[in-house]
Formats: structure tokens, C-alpha cells, sequence
């Protein structure tokens, strides 16, 4: 028996539902197709319907695909407790930046009013935090904030490189931290990228602002949109690999 549920998930427009025993999430886009199934970033299955889609479209596709959410459920558990060997975020704990992992240092405290954070590769790399006890922020939203302004600047730049070369200019970019989405394009020129490109290798980065360049050329993604992002990045399939294959932990950083 399906149990759909009227509770909107905090912080999402995602809806809690229920199918064949199968707890999900169910979000609907203007920009979808055809329905999507994943696993989000708490290991709950989110289905992304299109918008005149019937609900009980999703309900059946959950039913169908008990048996990957199954294994995708157990590889999910796997790949938490493995990240969770890293260590508490804190003092000599791991970070992600750029695409390698950092040493992290929480130094101080420091007469400053902010707590500020650096990037130090001098003697192997490392992210230094300089605490000041008149900033009330917790670690992870000063390192959020210092990651924003990072990735800001990177993928500025990439915009900056890459924008010429698909002879187009993006009405306004914005930095955000999507659920779903590494980055997004409307057809009025707006850009929208996900922070947590930041963490990734460069040519990641790279990829990802080339993609939602050329969707002010082609928009969707027709043969054509992918032959215009393959000329311009030829390891455009290899980035997207990296993104599949390290989503979890990316949104996991902070943690």
C-alpha cells in the first residue's frame, strides 16, 4: 500500500512518501523530463518528477527499483563509515580543497575580531584556522564561508577563461549550495554553481563551468549541447565520472 505523506522536508521542496515500504522523497523540476532516482546526501532515495507528472508515477518507479535501492542503500553505508575514518572535522583532521586533501589546523586564538582562514602549501597542504574568541561562528560555517569566497573566485576565473571561447556572457552567477545539482542554467542567462566545486579538482571545476556556459548556446542536452562541451573540454566524460563516483563525499565535507 502506498502512504503518501503532506510533510515538506525542511530546508528542501522535496515531499516525504512512501512506496511498497520504501521511504523516498519526492521533488518535482520544471526542468525535468523524465523521472530521476537518486540517493541524497543522507542516503534517502529522491525522485525528481516533471511537474504535470502524476505522483503515482514516482510511487511506481520506487516499487520497480527496490533491488538498486537496495545495494545503493549498503554501498551508501560503506562509503559513510569509510569517510567517517577520516576523523572529526577539528585539529588535525582531513579537509578536502582543490581536489587533494588538506591538513587542518586550528590555531590561536588571535586578537582579530573574525576568525580567518588560510591556505598554506609551504610545508605540505594544509588549511589554517586562526580562532578568535570574539567570533561565536562554529568551525563549520567558518569554513563554509571561507570555501564560498574560494569557490567564488576560482570559478570567476573559469568563467572569465571560458566565456569567450562559447561567445557568451552570463547575466548574473550566483554561488549556492544545491542539493542535487553541481550547477544550473536558465534560458534568461542566470548561472547558479554549487560551492563544493571548490573542494574538486580543478579541471572538475573546469568542466562544470563549461557545461553551464554552453547551455546559453544549447539548451537541454541534445548530441549537440554534449559534441560543444567535448570540443571545447575533451576530458568532459572523466569529470563527470569524478563527480558521480565522489558526490558523497563532497556533500559530506564539514560534517
Amino acid at each position: 500500500m502506498r502512504k503518501p505523506a503532506t510533510r515538506a522536508v525542511t530546508g528542501s521542496d522535496a515531499v516525504a512518501r512512501e512506496a511498497a515500504g520504501v521511504p523516498y522523497l519526492l521533488r518535482r523540476s520544471p526542468r525535468a523530463r523524465r523521472l530521476r532516482l537518486v540517493l541524497d546526501r543522507d542516503g534517502i532515495p529522491l525522485v525528481t518528477l516533471p511537474v504535470r507528472a502524476p505522483a503515482r508515477l514516482a510511487d511506481e518507479f520506487v516499487e520497480s527499483r527496490r533491488g538498486w535501492i537496495g545495494r545503493q542503500k549498503v554501498r551508501f553505508a560503506a562509503d559513510r563509515e569509510r569517510y567517517r575514518a577520516r576523523g572529526p572535522l577539528g585539529d588535525g583532521g582531513t579537509i578536502d580543497f582543490s581536489g587533494q586533501p588538506h591538513r587542518l589546523e586550528v590555531c590561536g586564538p588571535t586578537t582579530a575580531r573574525r576568525t580567518r582562514v588560510e591556505h598554506d602549501d609551504a610545508d605540505g597542504p594544509a588549511i589554517r584556522v586562526w580562532v578568535s574568541p570574539a567570533d561565536e561562528r562554529p568551525l563549520p560555517a567558518v569554513l563554509e564561508a571561507w570555501y564560498r569566497r574560494e569557490a567564488r573566485g576560482a570559478i570567476g576565473r573559469r568563467l572569465a577563461a571560458r566565456a569567450p571561447q562559447l561567445d557568451v556572457s552570463p547575466a548574473a552567477v550566483s554561488i549556492r549550495d544545491q542539493r542535487t545539482r553541481w550547477g544550473s542554467a536558465s534560458r534568461r542567462g542566470h548561472l547558479s554553481f554549487s560551492w563544493r566545486l571548490v573542494l574538486a579538482p580543478p579541471a572538475v571545476l573546469d568542466y562544470v563551468v563549461v557545461h553551464e556556459l554552453a547551455h546559453l548556446v544549447v539548451f537541454g542536452h541534445p548530441p549537440e549541447f554534449w559534441t560543444l562541451v567535448r570540443s571545447i573540454v575533451p576530458d568532459a566524460d572523466r569529470a563527470r565520472r569524478w563527480l558521480r563516483d565522489h558526490a558523497r563525499e563532497l556533500h559530506w565535507s564539514l560534517e
